[in-house]
Order: structure tokens, then sequence, then C-alpha cells
């Protein structure tokens, strides 16, 4: 068993309504060869640098993220897909400490494959860049300003599938076009959403 890392100890005193439950799945998480570190404020369980999986919680369940959980084969129907944008992990949740205890064996299983696929190297493969849809808005702009397309053009792909899903996900083109508007600074200066 893998020794807790004093850095992590304050998330599994945090969240009270789902201490009891983090703090099991912690333990079991301990009971791998992964190691414990803390990212995006988070638990996280990695192997030689490689984030595994990650412990975390929301307001109606607590969960284990499998950051390549697209590659697992879930053979009880755990894994859940948080969004339709989510391409990789998948999150196995729970909602009180009996489903973690009655899924022990399971959630080991899951983490040795988890940590099996992360030594072979496999890869979750990614939609591209382009086959994300692009709001009609944000055509028109980057067809109006070339500085606009070429910065675009410049962001790294994870950036750029953040604007389009952004930009996208407004119901409005009214919203859509005030999203843009808002952003075009951001984007000429090779910033991200989130920089």
């Amino acid at each position: 068993m893998n020794s807790a890392n004093p850095k992590v100890d304050w998330y599994f005193t945090k969240h009270k309504a789902w201490q009891e439950e983090i703090e099991a799945l912690r333990a079991i998480a301990l009971d791998s060869e992964l190691s414990e570190v803390l990212k995006w404020g988070c638990p996280c369980y990695s192997l030689d640098d490689k984030n595994v999986i990650l412990i975390h919680v929301f307001k109606e369940y607590c969960a284990i993220l499998f950051f390549k959980g697209a590659l697992m084969k879930d053979p009880s129907g755990l894994l859940i897909q948080q969004t339709a944008n989510v391409q990789a992990a998948r999150q196995m949740r729970f909602t009180n400490l009996d489903e973690v205890i009655k899924r022990k064996k399971i959630i080991k299983n899951y983490i040795k494959e988890a940590i099996a696929i992360e030594k072979s190297g496999a890869k979750v493969p990614m939609k591209k860049t382009r086959e994300f849809d692009m709001p009609e808005e944000f055509k028109e702009k980057l067809d109006k300003m070339p500085k606009l397309e070429k910065a675009f053009k410049e962001l790294t792909p994870g950036r750029q599938r953040a604007y389009l899903l952004f930009f996208s996900s407004a119901k409005q083109a009214k919203t859509r076009e005030a999203r843009i508007e808002k952003n075009i600074p951001r984007i000429l200066a090779g910033k991200g959403i989130d920089d």
C-alpha cells in the first residue's frame, strides 16, 4: 500500500457530506501502485507522472474519474461519460458508503485495468478540431477578419475546441454573437478561454 500524501489530506476533511465515501475510495486507490498527488485541487493518482484516476465530489455524488475510461471494458456497466463533450474520461459514481464497500473488488479491478492501459501507452482517439461544430456566427467572423482566423488556427487544438464548444453551446444566435465578440481579444492574444 502506498502512503497518503500529506498535501492531499485537507481534501478528505473539506467535504463533510462525502467524507466517509472519499476516505474509503482513497484507501482503495492507495492500495495500488499509484502515487497520490494534488491536481486541480483534487486527489489524483498517477503512474510515472501520468494521471490514471482522480477522486472528486459533486453535490449529488462523489466519484472516481478514470482518465482513459473510454478505453476500459466496463463489464459491470458502472462508467459514466459526464457530458457528451467528454472524450476520454469516465466516472464511477457513488451516493453512499455502502456502494463503495460493496464495489471494493470491482473498483480495484477497474483501477488495475486503468493502470494496465496506462502502462500499454494506449491513447484515446480524440475528435479532431475540424470535427467539432463551427457556429455560423464564428465562421462569418473568421471570414471577415483574417487576423482572427490566423490567431485561432495558431491556438492549440484544445483551446480551439474549448472556444468552439463554448460558442456553440449557446442556444440563441444573439448569445453566440456576444460570446464571440467578448472573446475576440483573447483569441487575438493567443489565449484560451481559461487562460
